[in-house]
């Protein structure tokens, strides 16, 4: 425990720091765990919805400095390439080539 008046002033406006950013970096790792997990279950109609939230609440955390603005971008650039890549699966699935009839 802090014995300097100011080293205790410190420690009371760190807890209180920590009290205001905590909820925002729960519901933000809450957020961006779901979105991996409809991509990785494959909803790609679920996850196209749910990316403007995701992104919504990562933008946020990085405006109020709970996380640094390239680990929101990196996060959101991981959100997107997988929803990318599903789709890219998908129409690849989608349009492959019937077998010819005759000779």
């Amino acid at each position: 425990m802090p014995v300097i008046k100011s080293a205790k002033k410190q420690m009371r406006q760190n807890m209180k720091r920590r009290e205001q950013r905590l909820p925002i970096r729960n519901q933000m790792k809450t957020t961006y765990k779901k979105a991996l997990k409809l991509l990785k279950e494959g909803k790609i109609a679920e996850a196209e919805k749910f990316l403007a939230t995701a992104y919504k609440v990562i933008d946020t955390a990085a405006k109020k400095n709970i996380i640094h603005k390239n680990n929101a971008n990196r996060k959101k650039s991981v959100l997107a390439r997988g929803l990318n890549n599903l789709s890219a699966k998908k129409k690849a699935s989608d349009s492959e080539p019937v077998a010819k009839k005759g000779k």
